[in-house]
């Protein structure tokens, strides 16, 4: 794979570049056999197709070996929570979910296909992915919007023998731990003894709180639309309520300003912007993730004021912290290893991978590897493999 990473190529790119690329959509369906003989069509369909469907009904585990079911991973989506645009529906949803299909395609060599939904409905989802398994392997949740993410994927995981991750919450969460495990190293910060401030609580949010709570790091604050999250709010959903118990230790109240006073590092998910002045009250050599897309939380040039190590979500910033890090491996990893559930410490292992990758270039502008550094998917996949044959 050969791609052209410079910022003058992303420059380049006009509108109609654009269009043009997504005309007829982004991805096709190939035949793996020839199909240019009257054999051909014997084999590939009648009558030869037969023996393999009256093998299958006898011995149904046949289908894994003799379809493309077992290594297909379907992307899911409402389209009430895509990146950037917010509740755009099924339809505006799907060329995001081909770019998805397309990405798991190149960078894990699964096969995958886009299903947008039209319904938010939980229970008709998780009815219209029951009745589907047969034909996929996996599901890969994509921008389903918070709290209802929550109970879908729970909900997902209990009815369905397969692995089920919702990307924005899990990936991200991933590659954020990577980067923090190395942003640590490059501050001299041990994670146990950092108090890290995440500002949002949606989908990307509380999952990073969680791998961060399951990583053991000293103390988590998470910082909503109205303030710090604490346990004397009674404005919180189920899924706040339950972070508020086990997050900010000290109980601290008010809003960003108060949870950066002496806070070692912040992770901003959320389109909330992070003012010069509350940086100023971090602790020496902070870490800052400003993860919004595109525009961060703080330009990077104003928040190296104030920290060790500076990351964002953008690809013409160092440090990128990008979910293709992380997905194509770790479901790549799961199917490999016949897993029926993507586990915490498969998380946990797909993410000290990526941090392991850059241990021997590591700088504070370079604390994960790139999106396109080819081994990437390998290692991820090798140790979500190895976790999950430890389970």
């Amino acid at each position: 794979m050969s791609i052209d990473t410079s910022l003058d190529a992303a420059a380049s790119i006009t509108e109609t570049d654009i269009f043009d690329a997504h005309l007829g959509g982004k991805l096709t369906v190939k035949s793996t056999m020839p199909l240019t003989s009257k054999r051909d069509l014997s084999i590939a369909y009648t009558p030869g197709v037969a023996q393999v469907s009256r093998a299958i009904a006898a011995d149904p585990t046949m289908a894994a070996s003799h379809t493309w079911a077992s290594r297909l991973v379907v992307v899911v989506s409402d389209g009430t929570a895509v990146l950037g645009l917010g509740d755009i529906g099924a339809a505006a949803s799907l060329p995001v979910m081909e770019g998805k299909s397309a990405l798991f395609s190149e960078f894990a060599g699964l096969n995958s296909i886009p299903l947008v939904l039209n319904t938010t409905n939980v229970d008709e989802i998780v009815e219209t992915l029951i009745r589907l398994r047969p034909s996929y392997g996996a599901v890969n949740l994509e921008d389903v919007s918070a709290p209802r993410c929550f109970e879908l994927e729970a909900r997902l995981i209990e009815a369905l023998d397969c692995p089920v991750m919702h990307d924005d919450q899990h990936g991200t969460a991933v590659v954020v731990l990577a980067a923090l495990i190395n942003a640590a190293k490059v501050a001299g910060k041990e994670l146990g003894q950092m108090r890290a401030v995440l500002s949002g609580a949606g989908a990307a949010g509380i999952a990073i709180a969680q791998i961060l709570i399951n990583v053991g790091v000293g103390d988590v604050v998470i910082v909503d639309s109205r303030g710090i999250i604490h346990r004397d709010r009674d404005d919180l959903n189920a899924v706040k309520a339950q972070y508020a118990a086990i997050t900010n230790k000290d109980n601290l109240i008010g809003g960003i300003r108060e949870a950066l006073d002496g806070a070692d590092a912040v992770i901003g998910v959320s389109s909330s912007k992070f003012l010069e002045e509350d940086l100023a009250q971090m602790n020496e050599n902070a870490v800052i993730f400003a993860l919004s897309n595109p525009d961060p939380e703080v330009m990077p040039d104003v928040a190296r004021k104030y920290a060790a190590v500076v990351a964002t979500g953008r690809s013409d910033f160092p440090n990128q912290i990008n979910n293709v890090l992380a997905f194509p491996g770790i479901f790549r990893g799961a199917l490999d290893a016949g897993a029926r559930r993507i586990t915490t410490e498969m998380k946990l292992a797909a993410a000290h991978a990526i941090a392991g990758l850059v241990q021997d270039e590591l700088s504070n502008e370079h604390i994960v590897p790139s999106p396109l550094d080819p081994r990437v998917m390998p290692a991820v996949s090798a140790a979500v493999q190895e976790a999950a044959v430890a389970e």
